[in-house]
Order: structure tokens, then sequence, then C-alpha cells
């Protein structure tokens, strides 16, 4: 997200008042529960979910009631301040069982962690932290932080190119740097873990083995559908974009900073630079919004006109869009629902239903049928 608009919503509470009013397509949102600096939302089954805060508290919500104690507080490992504190969250594949879920968060000193932690009773161990991965960041915007496992049982996390503008590091395009990209790691294997035998980068001298996808320059959450992978990128001057490849495509370039969106962003390179490059899926311009938050395709049953549409929006302006998931070719995106909140994060339940988060609003609404 930009940088400029998270400190401002922080600092001054200019959404607090907002309201979802103004559908499209007959959507509204219903609001579920109220929760400071919301960046996401996990369904845990059995009527209980849980908010994750920017300020490192996750909450517990059952059947719509916040319990008395929060599920994870991680407050004094890290600190809500523009992009940075806790960005990611995910339960295991098998977490009813082994009670086993990872966080993303930049530490005190603005670096990123990656970490696991086991739960007892229903609540995270605060002992239990085992850091898989520490990156260091050269500047305090473009952490990315997204955490999902894939269909394969793999962890899968976004990372930003380490922040200010244009990528002058060109963390996207260098093997040697985790940053600016999409990462992949076997959490169920080593210590603390694998690299699986078929990550594009694998045994590649000078290269990075974590390394899924590159060229990446502030992915603001990214899913998975049946066997496709939606990444949104955050862009800088011009457009926003979201990706949809084969999620089992490995060394995918999504072309930051050769690229932003469906436009070249620097001069004097070939455009389109390399044929390796892919194109995204959808772009909107800076005259619409200016920082993409990405969704998931609705499953859902409650609202069918939106059955096979990928939901996403945009931070600045408050808009959600769709695209139609199964389409063959780049899709100009719809105006699904105009709101004034700071989508800052989609949520979906295990009925396919989609939520949404309101970073400044401290809001986690429900999308319906309006």
């Amino acid at each position: 997200m930009k940088r400029t608009f998270l400190l401002t919503f922080l600092a001054f509470g200019l959404l607090t008042g907002a309201t979802a009013e103004g559908a499209n397509r007959g959507l509204a949102l219903d609001l579920v529960v109220k929760v400071p600096a919301p960046l996401g939302m996990v369904d845990l089954g059995a009527g209980r979910f849980l908010v994750v805060g920017q300020n490192g508290v996750v909450t517990a919500v059952r059947r719509d009631r916040i319990e008395p104690r929060p599920f994870l507080d991680i407050s004094e490992q890290t600190e809500a301040s523009g992009e940075q504190g806790l960005l990611g969250f995910v339960p295991h594949p098998k977490f009813r069982r082994n009670g086993r879920f990872f966080v993303n968060y930049t530490d005190r000193g603005g670096d990123t962690v990656v970490a696991e932690y086991r739960t007892r009773r229903g609540r995270a161990l605060p002992n239990s932290e085992k850091v898989l991965l520490t990156i260091d960041q050269p500047f305090a915007n473009h952490n990315g932080g997204h955490l999902a496992f894939g269909p394969d049982g793999y962890l899968y996390i976004a990372t930003g190119d380490g922040g200010l503008a244009g990528d002058p590091m060109l963390a996207g395009r260098r093997l040697d740097t985790l940053l600016g990209k999409l990462l992949r790691i076997d959490v169920d294997k080593g210590d603390p873990y694998a690299i699986p035998d078929d990550n594009p980068y694998a045994g590649v001298p000078g290269a990075r083995p974590e390394t899924w996808a590159t060229g990446l320059r502030n992915p603001w959450r990214f899913s998975f559908d049946r066997t496709t992978l939606w990444v949104a990128d955050v862009g800088q001057n011009m457009v926003e974009e979201v990706n949809r490849v084969e999620a089992s495509r490995a060394g995918i370039d999504y072309g930051w900073n050769l690229m932003e969106g469906d436009r070249c962003f620097l001069t004097g390179v070939e455009c389109p630079a390399p044929p390796n490059l892919e194109p995204p899926f959808a772009v909107y311009s800076h005259d619409v919004g200016c920082s993409v938050t990405g969704g998931y395709v609705y499953r859902g049953k409650r609202i069918p006109s939106l059955r096979g549409t990928y939901v996403f929006a945009d931070f600045c302006s408050g808009t959600i869009f769709g695209v139609d998931a199964a389409a063959d070719r780049p899709q100009e995106p719809e105006v699904l629902l105009e709101t004034d909140l700071g989508i800052s994060s989609f949520g979906t339940d295990r009925a396919g239903e989609l939520y949404v988060t309101d970073l400044a609003g401290g809001r986690v609404f429900k999308l319906v049928d309006g």
C-alpha cells in the first residue's frame, strides 16, 4: 500500500466515519465486528474467526462476539507505523490437528520476520516462536507481508522490493535477494524449512533457492483459487495491476521494474521487455485509484451474480472491483461497489463468502447481496 495514505489514515483517522453505501451491482457490506487496525481475517471454522491487527494483536471472534483474550499478541515485537507491523497470518493446512500457524511482521528495527507459532487450548503459546526467515529491509515501505499455503501444501511468502521509489536496488530483477519476490518453502521438512526440489532457482549459483517468482514491486495480497494464483501488485505513478497465472507455473517474472503494469517504466530498454515477462490480467490507472488490495475469487452461494468473479479493491478510493476469473484474455475491471473505506484486505470463510477489512475505521464487513 502507499505509505503516505497509511500514515494519514492512522495518524488522523480520516476514514473513521466511513460508510459502505453506493452499490453498483446490488451489493452491500454488513458490519460484522469492530477491531483496531485490521489487516486480515482468517476463518478457523466452528463459528470462530481471527482478525489480524497491524498493531500485532490477533483478535479471536466467535459468532460475531470478541473473545476477552487475544489469540496472539506480539505488540512488543512490532510497531504499526506506515507500512510496518503485523502484515501476514496463515494457519497450517492441518491447523486443527497440529495447532501450527505462521506470521509475517516487521520487527522493531524494521526488518521482516517470518515465524511459526503453536497453540494450546485455542490460543497461541507466546513463547513458541520459531523464526524461519529474517529479511533486512533497507527502507520502511514496500514490505509485502502476505502469507498463504498453495494447493501443493507449501508456504508462499510475498515480499516487496525494499522501498523508496523505482526500485533503486533493482531487487525485483536480482536473484541474490529475497526482496521483490514470491517465495515458496516447505515448512514440514528441514530446519527451519526445506526448499522444494522444483523451485525454479534451486541449485542455481548465486540465486536464492526460496524464490518462486520475481519482478514484484509491493504485492499486497495474493490468493489461490483451485489451480490459479492471483497476485495484486501496487504500482508507482501510473497503474495498479492484478496478475493471474496457473499455480504450478514456476519462475514467473511479473516485470517490475522494467514494467509498471502493462506500461514501460524504465527508459532505454526494449518495451515490452524480455518475452518471459508475464502481462497483467487487469490494470487500472491512477485516475481511478492509487493502491490495489488483492482479494479472492468468489465461490460462495449467497451472491449468485458474483460467482466466478475475482473481487479486489483500491485502498485509496475504497472502490471494490471485479473481473471474470475464467476469462481467456485480460479484463477491464468492473466497479462492483463504491465505498468510503480504507480496504486493507479481504477474507473468506469456509462457505466461500467474502469479508472486507477497513484499516482506519477498525471494522470488518461481510460482502452481501443488497
